[in-house]
């Protein structure tokens, strides 16, 4: 009889809310998952069929996880800050026939319509809801027996949206008996993680890393210890109090830590800690050497996507030596290409194609699909980089968001790491917009640390403290001010939706001096 984990004592937590001290043992989650399994099997959900969830960073959200991977389901999680026309269209288009969700969510999920027509298990955590039945409810009539055929399903993702609509990503199924799936081997093997430790999320677990890493470090016998949002006194203090040793953020998590007072953030005792992972974006220089001079060499960071696109990662000590770098490639053999489709000789910067890519397809989509493969059969995630003469990679941006002023082009990532260290900028992005003698020109959209804070002056200050550090030609001609740039809880912008409220022009801005 496959367990999540065969070892580990079923008494032992294997989910921990931090704010609420809510907590479900691993007993009580097999369970419980088992039970929504048959339950699902009985609405008609058999291997294949496809499932959503759309949840906060609640218990409940492991059980439908694995209720879904040990019936062989394609689970599609949700993003809940979205509005009704995305998640909507995220809902149709994965097809999934069941849906499990909130009583928190009453008013987006109504606001679904006809988007619910085909989905004919509604349940509710947390009590029923018009047209949704009450989850606790439907789980008692069903056996807490495993089913006679558990298979492993597999998580379907969709991509942010940062450029467009989202794109489900659909990996195939194994077939595998349940039990024998997911990243376990990695979080062992480079990270440590097992019976005994403790995984902090500080992020939604409806994005990739935070979920599926989560369930790795479960099936590894780990305790993992949610937050159900992220505030940088909170998840030091989480650490403390919960004798985290393992955990996984995103540069903007360091960046909130590094701004709190230095007093306020060594009140921590941090000595658990073990290794601190970080990915989704990439990670300022600066911000990751103040980080390791205060955690010291424990500050592990990998590249990749929810694809499956190659995978690269790196060290502490081999990062102080190669500061910038995201490592050598684990998984697939990256190859720098081009604007012509040549490839680039060491050090040379052009698009990044990994050979040996796994296999996945983006869900209706074939058009979208061939898109990020080439003739030689590599994948591109849409990232520019290069290699150093040792095979470490370097990022410098994404094809989507580079600038073209005046013939030459620029990476807003290297201004954007530089402005967001400014003592007075809370947040910052760059992107271009229309200029009729350079084509584009380059422009700073800044969240400021103090609201009240004059716009004239601080401009012309940020202009002078770029200057200081970036060559003339890739400084900001002129800056926006915003109360918050529209960035996911993975620390990914979303520059089409900066594109949309300031791309048209400089119109209004405070140009620099």
């Amino acid at each position: 009889m496959a367990r999540i984990n065969q070892a580990v004592d079923p008494s032992t937590p294997a989910a921990i809310v931090v704010e609420t001290g809510d907590t479900i043992s691993f007993g009580e989650l097999e369970d419980r998952s088992r039970r929504l399994a048959h339950l699902l099997r009985a609405r008609g959900l058999g291997p294949g069929s496809h499932v959503a969830i759309l949840l906060d960073n609640h218990l409940r959200y492991f059980e439908v996880c694995w209720a879904a991977q040990r019936a062989g389901l394609y689970l599609t999680p949700i993003n809940w800050h979205l509005g009704a026309e995305e998640a909507g269209y995220i809902l149709g288009d994965c097809g999934a026939t069941a849906l499990v969700t909130s009583s928190r969510f009453a008013d987006l999920v109504t606001d679904l319509g006809g988007r619910l027509d085909g989905v004919t298990t509604r349940l509710s955590v947390d009590g029923p809801f018009d047209g949704f039945d009450d989850y606790e409810a439907e789980l008692a009539g069903y056996p807490a027996e495993p089913l006679s055929d558990e298979t492993e399903g597999a998580l379907m993702f969709y991509s942010s949206g940062t450029t467009g609509r989202p794109k489900g990503i659909l990996p195939p199924l194994t077939g595998a008996p349940f039990g024998t799936g997911g990243v376990i081997d990695m979080l062992v093997g480079m990270y440590g993680i097992g019976a005994g430790s403790r995984y902090l999320v500080p992020a939604p677990l409806y994005h990739a890393a935070p979920i599926g890493w989560s369930l790795g470090a479960q099936r590894a016998g780990s305790t993992v210890v949610v937050l159900q949002r992220y505030d940088p006194e909170v998840a030091l203090g989480a650490i403390e109090e919960h004798r985290v040793t393992h955990a996984q953020f995103v540069p903007t998590h360091f960046v909130r830590m590094l701004k709190l007072d230095p007093e306020r953030r060594g009140r921590f005792d941090l000595s658990s800690l073990q290794v601190a992972i970080h990915a989704a974006a990439p990670c300022p220089v600066e911000v990751k050497r103040q980080m390791l001079e205060w955690w010291g060499p424990i500050i592990h960071e990998y590249y990749s996507g929810s694809e499956g696109v190659g995978f690269c990662a790196v060290g502490p000590e081999e990062w102080l030596e190669r500061p910038g770098t995201v490592g050598k490639a684990l998984m697939g053999t990256p190859h720098i290409v081009g604007e012509d489709g040549t490839e680039q000789a060491v050090g040379e910067v052009g698009q990044i194609w990994f050979e040996g890519a796994m296999a996945f397809e983006y869900h209706g989509d074939p058009e979208k699909t061939a898109s990020v493969f080439d003739a030689h059969g590599w994948a591109t995630l849409g990232d520019i980089g290069h290699l150093d003469a040792d095979g470490y990679l370097y990022l410098t941006d994404r094809v989507s968001h580079m600038i073209i002023s005046g013939g030459v082009n620029i990476y807003p990532q290297e201004i954007e790491d530089a402005l967001v260290l400014h003592p007075r900028v809370a947040d910052a992005a760059v992107i271009g917009i229309p200029d009729t003698e350079m084509g584009e020109s380059v422009l700073g959209v800044i969240q400021a640390a103090d609201p009240t804070d004059d716009e004239a002056e601080l401009a012309i200050e940020l202009d002078q403290y770029c200057r200081e550090r970036l060559a003339g030609f890739k400084c900001p001609r002129s800056y926006r001010f915003t109360d918050a740039l529209p960035r996911l809880p993975t620390g990914k912008l979303l520059k089409r939706k900066l594109r949309d409220e300031f791309g048209g022009s400089s119109a209004g801005s405070v140009v620099s001096g």
